[in-house]
């Protein structure tokens, strides 16, 4: 296998990686207002059920963005003029993530730093924008680059803003959002208890209805003008895991019902790159001018150290990571929880379990 193909491979399984993992992340920082509202008399308040939220992905998030840092990195070393002329054409959708994926990790990192219910609305609110903004660009992103975008003989977007904002593209976006937020609810179902539990397998139910329908017209889009045999089969073995994983939650089986929805958007995103192969970014006006794997990578020299450095490195880091998942696997209950300790005046111990290591309890 050539270089520049292995290279394409492993920079679609980080993206697979980065969607499968940090999809969660998005979709429970979405939901934070929809779940986490009080239950009632007697039941909990919506402060301890969103910090049950916010401590499901507390230990997770940070460490899952790594994978877009590493993605966005190989795809530099990779490929520059892939990288060139996808950071200069879609710029602006781009740094919106950015600003919204910065704005979500203030608002994580110091939700709980001031003792007040004024600061804590503040900071939800950034965390909800700062997930529901790259949950929706990523899907029109992606759908512009596999269908193809305006580029010259020269390599370079000549096409604007509006361009990447079609109807394909829009459904693409609404697809990779509802898929997120029923990935997200199955996510807090597995790693919660008593009523926010329940209350997140049936909204990830319906949601999964809804992204169910919404995926499988988005991929017949996609597929119908770049599509192969295989992504064909890939996406089609994306649906049947969808609706597995739908099936699973019904029943009450969260472990399965989130692996359902977890290998769905590793299948769709699989069939995305397989349709998109060997382009990396085609172009719209001229077939000819697409950035494929052979023009748009780097040396041959650069590539083969680049292998060595990633056989050594990426078993390390997955290792790594697979741990952290490992060692906080326990669901959060509510009465984990402290209501008489002011975030201000918290120990260090208090602080830890707000940020996630009570689910080691």
């Amino acid at each position: 296998m050539e270089l520049t193909t292995i290279w394409f491979v492993l920079i679609a399984v980080l993206w697979i990686g980065y969607f499968v993992l940090e999809g969660f992340d998005f979709g429970v920082g979405t939901l934070l207002p929809v779940l986490g509202r009080n239950e009632g008399a007697g039941g909990a308040t919506g402060e301890t059920r969103r910090r049950q939220m916010l401590g499901a992905i507390g230990p997770f998030w940070d460490g899952n963005e790594v994978w877009l840092l590493t993605a966005g990195g190989a795809t530099f070393a990779a490929f520059p003029h892939w990288y060139a002329t996808l950071f200069s054409g879609f710029y602006l959708p781009l740094l919106l993530i950015l600003v919204a994926l910065i704005c979500r990790g203030i608002g994580l990192e110091y939700r709980g730093k001031v003792d007040s219910a004024a600061w804590r609305r503040r900071m939800d609110v950034m965390i909800v924008g700062g997930s529901v903004v790259p949950a929706f660009l990523w899907g029109v992103a992606f759908t512009n680059i596999v269908r193809g975008v305006p580029i010259d003989a020269d390599m370079e977007y000549v096409g604007g803003f509006w361009n990447l904002l079609g109807p394909a593209a829009l459904l693409g976006g609404l697809v990779t959002l509802t898929l997120f937020l029923t990935h997200g609810a199955f996510f807090v179902a597995l790693k919660t208890d008593g009523r926010l539990r329940h209350d997140a397998r049936a909204l990830a139910l319906r949601l999964g209805l809804v992204g169910a329908v919404l995926a499988v017209v988005w991929l017949w889009v996609v597929h119908a003008s770049t599509g192969t045999p295989l992504s064909w089969a890939l996406a089609g073995a994306g649906a049947l895991a969808l609706v597995g994983g739908l099936v699973a939650g019904r029943g009450g089986r969260e472990g399965w019902a989130f692996t359902g929805t977890f290998v769905a958007i590793a299948l769709a995103t699989a069939s995305l790159f397989v349709a998109l192969f060997p382009d990396v970014m085609p172009s719209s006006l001229d077939p000819a001018w697409s950035l494929t794997t052979e023009n748009a990578a780097s040396s041959q020299k650069t590539l083969g150290i680049m292998t060595v450095v990633a056989a050594v490195f990426t078993p390390l880091v997955l290792a790594y990571q697979s741990w952290s998942y490992w060692t906080f696997r326990r669901r959060i209950s509510g009465h984990h929880i402290p209501t008489d300790v002011h975030p201000a005046a918290a120990t260090d111990e208090t602080v830890a379990r707000d940020d996630g290591a009570v689910s080691t309890r």
